[in-house]
């Protein structure tokens, strides 16, 4: 933690960093002057799912949800897509993400969204090739989406294979995922042992559990992360280790569906890397990385009775670093490092709930308080590869009144699609 700092960024990568009197700006560069402030890596959100579906699936446990869910994919259309990604992606950055991993559907519209506001995003579609699945991504939709847009817009939109889940995915899915992740070295995303009776059910049905099902199929590895993990034993927290598979942990959503308390200092301990996710808000009504944080600790120290569980300093570069490691981008963002894209996050901390402000040589509150009491409206600036996206809480790329509109109305329209879905289906039972 530097007290008094300069932060220079030139051509969107971080040039200088480090104690005012050691830093040199040179002439000519515009000065954002910082103080009452903290600089920060953006946050980097490792699993969500765009929707324009909020609040309208409460007080159901997953295997309730997931119905409804699947209604809405049903429902799905590359308009409704694009208007889910825009206003997500805006949130994302209003909440001081730079990054996501968005697993969803019709991701080309998707990746439109993105260059609009200028995130940084990892893409998977929601590929599902067993029968009666048909109402999500294709195999071959997942192939030619790397064709067209892998490594696009400066590198800021790049491509995954992404596999929904044991259930909805056949063998070849996965090897065929393998392959091509070899072959264009992409990451796999997938879904991994979320509910205690969904791993039951995997392993009555496929006579494994889940994770040794997707290392049978050869998945686990260096390039693949793998969503929720609630239910690993210790055998299987060694073998994600073993094989340098990275785990996104999705606290909020996990709890809200009942899913459980993913077994993360356990991770952590064998040295498996794990960033936070959302879960988008269909699962989870809220994209703040600050809520995450929080949650992710206060669960942990809940449920032991261990108030030491998952520090301030363990979350936050969960958050941040660790997230990026996940995503394969350590080596490009995720700390403020001099030649690392200027991924950056403003905060305000002469508000009221940061307020007071002790920074010391042993670091003081602020940490702590950045955990634990900062939230979305103490963003005030964010910026990805030096472009300044979030001013004073203001997207400088996109109309912001013009999208969340456009949401209201599409989001309405895609409600009553699945009403009219829903009353069609019941009606044929």
């Amino acid at each position: 933690m530097i007290q008094d700092g300069t932060l220079v960024v030139q051509d969107g990568m971080i040039t200088q960093v480090g104690d005012d009197r050691a830093v040199t700006v040179p002439d000519g560069f515009e000065v954002i002057d910082g103080r009452g402030h903290a600089v920060l890596p953006g946050l980097v959100d490792c699993h969500s799912h765009s929707s324009l579906m909020r609040g309208v699936t409460e007080n159901m446990p997953l295997m309730d949800w997931l119905p409804w869910y699947q209604l809405e994919h049903r429902a799905m259309t590359e308009a409704f897509a694009y208007h889910s990604a825009r206003l997500c992606y805006l949130e994302a950055l209003q909440s001081g993400t730079t990054c996501v991993m968005d697993m969803f559907r019709y991701m080309d519209r998707c990746a439109d969204a993105a260059a609009e506001l200028g995130l940084r995003v990892q893409l998977a579609p929601y590929v599902a090739d067993r029968p009666g699945k048909d109402f999500f991504s294709t195999r071959e939709e997942n192939r030619r989406l790397i064709g067209s847009h892998h490594e696009t817009q400066n590198g800021r939109i790049r491509v995954w294979m992404g596999l929904e889940h044991l259930f909805y995915c056949t063998e070849e899915a996965y090897r065929e995922a393998a392959q091509l992740s070899r072959e264009h070295g992409v990451g796999i995303h997938t879904h991994c042992s979320e509910q205690k009776e969904e791993e039951q059910t995997v392993t009555a049905e496929l006579g494994r559990r889940s994770l040794a099902m997707l290392d049978h199929y050869g998945i686990l590895g260096e390039r693949t992360l793998l969503a929720h993990c609630v239910w690993l034993n210790n055998d299987e927290i060694a073998r994600v280790a073993d094989t340098g598979t990275s785990i996104a942990h999705c606290p909020v959503s996990n709890a809200k569906l009942a899913s459980g308390v993913a077994p993360v200092p356990e991770m952590l301990a064998a040295g498996v890397t794990v960033g936070l996710g959302t879960d988008g808000p269909v699962c989870n009504n809220s994209l703040s990385l600050f809520e995450e944080m929080k949650f992710a600790s206060l669960i942990q120290k809940a449920t032991r009775l261990d108030a030491t569980a998952m520090p301030a300093d363990q979350i936050l570069r969960m958050a941040t670093i660790n997230g990026a490691r996940a995503l394969g981008l350590d080596h490009e963002i995720g700390s403020l490092e001099v030649g690392k894209k200027a991924d950056l996050l403003l905060l305000d901390l002469d508000q009221a709930n940061l307020t007071p402000v002790n920074v010391d040589e042993q670091g003081g509150n602020l940490l702590w308080n950045l955990v634990f009491a900062a939230g979305t409206h103490n963003v005030a600036g964010v910026w990805v590869d030096g472009r300044h996206l979030i001013d004073r809480g203001q997207t400088t790329t996109v109309a912001q009144q013009t999208v969340i509109a456009e949401a209201q109305q599409q989001g309405l329209a895609l409600h009553e699609a699945c009403r009219k879905l829903s009353h069609t289906r019941t009606s044929m039972v």
